[in-house]
């Protein structure tokens, strides 16, 4: 059965592949016939192809090349349908951008632009400033705004640039892990700052850090507890009284906000979410926050604060090390500017988070009338349910949603989750109780048919 496999020479000879490689490049049409050989090798020695397998096989070899070569030169990173009710899905992309945020950023990256010059003065400029004038239009004249690549590298300058060999404290009840294993302990190992933890897992006092004083304390570090709550017998001090701890020591205080609303979403049900306004108001000194939580923008790690303290922040050599670049920049930009206009439901997070339950409703009792009509052997019905913010943001809020339900009379439900990952573009959905649950919350309109289709194909 090996000897019937012909040669990456005698395949390249042909005259279909000779045109493929012709239109697609030599070299990627002789990796795509070297992986299809290489794939009915190891079918061979593994037992599953039998001699009229083989013979099947060969006799479509151009087929499967081809095939072969679409899927190498596609891209890996493509949209998908989130039918999940996750508005801040993080193995998703997190926010989705608004649409003026993708048309300034093709308008900057197809072109040169002032990233860093000053068309005024004729001569070099800061990137900052793009983005700084706006966060002041939000926060206020007095507060500076730096941007770098995420939030952890955010507190991660922040504690190198504030308190480089000296002490940070910190209650224990807020040294959370915010994802992907990454600490808040090893992220200020890595600062070179000496953490001090104080208090106990749910309860701390202002008396704790007052005793954890001493002549080499720089910070006083807040970390909102943005993936998790402790409830029940706990205790917690406000920002203002750590704010005004530190006044009486001249120790300033950082606060990682992680999720960072410039929003305040109470309007869309959401309780107990600072806003980073409300974190500055309350006299932090300086807060960090991410750029593709709550705010709905582009992946970016952002601290605001004290202008001498941000300038000194600024200055430190990682801080060029962890910058963005103009497609950032651009990103952020549009979408501060949606904030300056008021232009809220321009930004889809918060869109998502906005919508009343009547539209909703409207939509999902539209989709299900559809998926019985075209789809056959499932079973459709309507339960009520609640969608998530997600992104490590506000663990316990939930937005009432309604849900469609199915079941299919052959497949499982884990069956039909599968079949739609394969679907063009993918649909992502979850399941309980042994059905397939969509929440058309976090499924962008016009998308809704897509959804039918899909399992219509079913």
């Amino acid at each position: 059965m090996y000897r019937r496999l012909p040669s990456v020479d005698e395949l390249l000879r042909r005259a279909s592949l000779t045109e493929l490689a012709r239109r697609k490049g030599h070299v990627a049409v002789a990796n795509a016939a070297r992986a299809v050989l290489d794939n009915l090798r190891a079918e061979i020695t593994s037992g599953k192809l039998t001699e009229d397998d083989v013979e099947f096989a060969v006799g479509d070899i151009e087929i499967a090349i081809e095939q072969q070569l679409d899927r190498a030169l596609s891209y890996s990173l493509r949209p998908v349908i989130n039918a999940t009710g996750v508005i801040l899905h993080t193995n998703l992309g997190r926010a989705p951008l608004p649409q003026s945020t993708l048309d300034h950023a093709r308008e900057i990256s197809c072109a040169y632009s002032n990233l860093e010059f000053d068309l005024k003065q004729g001569g070099r400029g800061k990137r900052d400033m793009h983005v700084d004038r706006l966060f002041r239009t939000v926060l206020g004249e007095d507060v500076a705004t730096i941007v770098v690549n995420n939030n952890a590298a955010a507190v991660m300058l922040a504690l190198n640039s504030l308190a480089e060999g000296g002490e940070v404290v910190v209650s224990r009840g807020e040294l959370v892990e915010i994802g992907g294993s990454f600490r808040i302990p090893d992220v200020m190992q890595k600062s070179q700052a000496i953490l001090r933890e104080v208090g106990t897992t749910n309860r701390t006092r202002i008396a704790d850090y007052e005793r954890a004083i001493n002549d080499r304390t720089r910070l006083l570090l807040r970390v909102h507890r943005s993936n998790f709550e402790i409830v029940g017998f706990t205790e917690q001090p406000l920002l203002e009284e750590l704010v005004a701890l530190g006044r009486r020591w001249n120790i300033p205080v950082l606060e990682d906000l992680g999720s960072g609303a410039l929003f305040d979403l109470r309007s869309a049900g959401v309780q107990g979410e600072a806003t980073v306004a409300d974190s500055l108001q309350a006299g932090a000194d300086v807060v960090t926050y991410s750029g593709d939580k709550l705010l709905g923008g582009p992946q970016a790690g952002i601290l605001s604060g004290q202008k001498d303290l941000i300038a000194k922040i600024r200055s430190n050599p990682m801080f060029r090390a962890l910058r963005v670049d103009k497609l950032v920049y651009a990103a952020l930009e549009a979408t501060l500017m949606a904030y300056v206009k008021q232009d809220y439901d321009s930004i889809p997070a918060l869109r998502m988070m906005r919508i009343p339950f009547d539209e909703i409703e409207a939509r999902v009792k539209a989709v299900a009338a559809s998926l019985r009509a075209r789809s056959t052997g499932t079973t459709v019905e309507l339960i009520d349910g609640n969608s998530v913010i997600g992104g490590g943001s506000a663990p316990s809020a939930v937005l009432p949603t309604k849900l469609i339900a199915v079941e299919h009379s052959l497949l499982s439900a884990d069956r039909i989750l599968a079949a739609l990952r394969k679907n063009d573009p993918p649909i992502v959905a979850r399941v309980e109780e042994g059905k397939v649950l969509l929440d058309l919350r976090t499924v962008l309109p016009g998308q809704e048919d897509t959804v039918v289709r899909a399992f219509e194909q079913l």
